[in-house]
This record gives C-alpha cells, sequence and structure tokens, in this order.
C-alpha cells in the first residue's frame, strides 16, 4: 500500500495529511499568512507520529488550486521541493474537489464547491459524488456569484457560501438540503483523491506539477473597482 503526503494551503485553512497503512493522519489549522511558517512542521510532525521516514513516502499529493494565489504557489513549491529532493512523483488534485469531497455524503450526492475569489468574484465547481469517486460536472471556473450557472444541487460547501449566500441561493432550482460556508479544501481530501490516482498511474513529474490560478490578476484596477 503507497505512502502519500499530502498538502493544502489554497485559502485560509493550512493542512498537511500522511496516508500511510491504510490509515490517514492530518494537522490543520486556520491560519491565514502563517503557511510558509506551518506546512513543513505539520509534514515532519505527520511523519514522527508514524514512525515514517522521508524515504518511505512513494509521492506527494498537492492541492494544486484555484485559490489565493500565495496559497497555491506555496503548495506547489514545496510538493516540487519534497519529490525533487526524494526523487518521487507528484499528484495534483483540485482544491474544488478537495472542498467537494469533504461534503457529507448523507446530504446528497451532487455538490457545489464555492471558494470566495475576493474581488467580487468566486471559485466553483460542481461534482457528483458517485460509487468509484468523485466526478466533475462542470468546469471549474471564477466569475461573480450573480453570473454563476448553477445546476440542481443536494449541497454546498465553502467560503464562497459565506460571502455570497443570499446571492447564490436566488441562482438554485431549489434550496440545497445541506450548506456550509466555514469549510475549507483539507490535506486530508486531497491525500483521498490522490490515493486511486497514484494506483492508476495518474501522477506527474515535479516539474510538471502546475498551479491552477484560474484568472491572472490579483487587484481591481480603480476603473474596475468603480464600475463595480
Amino acid at each position: 500500500m503507497s505512502t502519500l503526503i499530502a498538502i493544502e494551503t489554497s485559502t485560509e485553512s493550512c493542512s498537511a495529511a500522511l496516508l500511510h497503512g491504510g490509515a490517514l493522519i492530518e494537522r490543520s489549522e486556520l491560519a491565514p499568512r502563517r503557511h510558509a511558517e506551518l506546512i513543513l512542521p505539520m509534514i515532519e510532525s505527520l511523519l514522527d507520529e508514524a514512525g515514517v521516514s522521508r524515504r518511505q513516502i512513494d509521492a506527494v499529493a498537492v492541492g494544486r488550486g484555484p485559490g489565493a494565489f500565495t496559497g497555491v504557489r506555496l503548495a506547489i513549491s514545496v510538493a516540487q521541493g519534497l519529490a525533487l529532493a526524494l526523487d518521487i512523483p507528484v499528484v495534483p488534485v483540485s482544491s474544488l474537489a478537495a472542498l467537494a469531497q469533504d461534503a457529507p455524503a448523507h446530504a446528497g450526492e451532487t455538490i457545489l464547491a464555492v471558494i470566495d475569489a475576493r474581488m467580487g468574484e468566486i471559485y466553483a465547481g460542481c461534482f457528483r459524488r458517485t460509487a468509484s469517486g468523485l466526478e466533475a460536472l462542470t468546469e471549474e471556473s471564477v466569475g461573480r456569484a450573480e453570473e454563476l450557472v448553477v445546476p440542481r444541487v443536494d449541497s454546498i460547501v465553502g467560503s464562497g457560501w459565506a460571502v455570497y449566500a443570499e446571492v447564490l441561493a436566488s441562482r438554485l432550482l431549489a434550496a440545497p438540503l445541506f450548506a456550509d460556508g466555514a469549510r475549507y479544501p483539507q490535506a486530508r481530501a486531497i491525500a483521498q483523491l490522490a490515493a486511486p490516482q497514484f494506483a492508476a498511474g495518474r501522477s506527474v513529474a515535479p516539474e510538471l506539477a502546475l498551479p491552477v490560478y484560474l484568472r491572472d490578476k490579483v487587484a481591481l484596477t480603480l476603473k474596475e473597482q468603480r464600475a463595480r
């Protein structure tokens, strides 16, 4: 059975997880702007707890975004550094998929994952839970909440709901069975999603693990701010 270390720092939550021998352990802290300080000690703590050496790690799983630019870059950089040092591959995983993975299984099969993207926008992706895992129903997107095309969904999770619940609710065909705006992508979900991908040979060389931003700027111009 493979041993995976997983990293997720795309949002306010910083987390790491270790999947080893079928057991999954994690560290997670809601710590905006402290991810660079926390992530490596989290990884070392997990290895110490499990009694696993770095040389026993088979692959690094990483939340590739979308999310905060700095956080996404950090996760990819740490994953690449570890993988290069250990000569192992990387398994990039969508941070939106990780968010959807953590939605309660009893709350239906279709899940809308939404992350506050700032600047009046959200990152969004719709997924369906199946017997074989999580399936993407839409392309991941970034845009204003009032412009989001929302299919019928059972659950909504993520900080986008905390900020834009009223707007998103108006876009739904029916009220969701479950909604939680206080959930963030977690490394444990990255590990869970990465494990079958790695087993199927869907990993990449460290230099090919790339961030996914969905947009290419971090601030609005004054003209754009006035228009909104």
